[in-house]
């Protein structure tokens, strides 16, 4: 079978959902069976951070970040950032700052939103990690934000996370040193606009992701999606970029490993 032995490193979950209680353990063994040897588990609030702590207590494998979604920015308090920095910086396997970024989709709280953004870009800055960037409908502010706060600043590492961009919005964050990850949005036909991208970002700033349970790939597209399923997002992407499933598995291995500073392998 192509593939066969290759390690992927799935860089966003959401598994302290109650749709995964009821089966962790088979969920576990799934993603060990496609070859998935590293997870990272971004916070929505920072109210999970015990739930995803727990979890990487269970699965040695699980690494994982602290911040507020966008979608949440309503319950920043002015106790927020130093809640985050705090949880940051108490455990070793916290390898982020986020999700965080914004989300325009429906929103009527742009510039709220954009204060959280910054302020937790700040925290990302001065504990030297990366920053996992949820942007939706918002690709231009998001990048006149971080342009005015890297020149400001100084810039901060990270990943644009669940990539639906423009192949120009892509090379606008690629400018700006980022990492672009794509989940399994880039399975979908009508996604022509995120293949393209796919195709263009440089093979040492690629990650894969699932996302989960949201946007199961094809073929499991409607199903709820789960860390095994990586491996469809990194076949679409491995043929669009007319490379072997194992260059791809490998070069996106290693990406996640150096912006995360993860093992390569299953921690035991």
């Amino acid at each position: 079978m192509q593939g066969e032995g290759i390690q992927l490193i799935d860089t966003h979950v959401h598994i302290n959902f109650d749709a995964f209680a009821p089966e962790i353990e088979e969920v576990a063994n799934r993603w060990r069976s496609a070859g998935v040897v590293r997870l990272v588990h971004s916070c929505v609030t920072p109210d999970e951070f015990d739930s995803t702590r727990a979890l990487a207590d269970r699965f040695l494998e699980l690494s994982f970040a602290v911040g507020l979604h966008p979608l949440d920015a309503g319950e920043w308090k002015p106790d927020t950032a130093s809640k985050i920095e705090k949880l940051a910086s108490s455990d070793p396997r916290v390898v982020a700052i986020g999700e965080t970024g914004l989300d325009f989709y429906k929103a009527d709280n742009k510039e709220h939103q954009k204060m959280v953004f910054l302020s937790q870009i700040a925290i990302a800055r001065k504990q030297g990690k990366p920053v996992i960037i949820h942007c939706r409908d918002a690709a231009d502010e998001m990048v006149e934000l971080l342009r005015s706060s890297w020149e400001e600043f100084g810039p901060v590492g990270g990943v644009m996370h669940c990539w639906s961009g423009t192949p120009e919005q892509t090379r606008w964050f690629l400018d700006l040193g980022f990492y672009i990850s794509f989940s399994g949005i880039v399975t979908f036909k009508n996604a022509h606009s995120v293949r393209e991208s796919a195709k263009i970002v440089p093979e040492d700033r690629i990650l894969i992701e699932t996302d989960c349970p949201f946007l199961a790939p094809v073929p499991k597209r409607g199903k709820r999606n789960e860390p095994a399923y990586v491996r469809y997002v990194a076949e679409q992407v491995a043929l669009l970029r007319e490379i072997p499933l194992e260059t791809l598995a490998a070069q996106t291995t290693q990406n996640a490993c150096k912006l995360f500073g993860l093992l390569g392998g299953r921690a035991e």
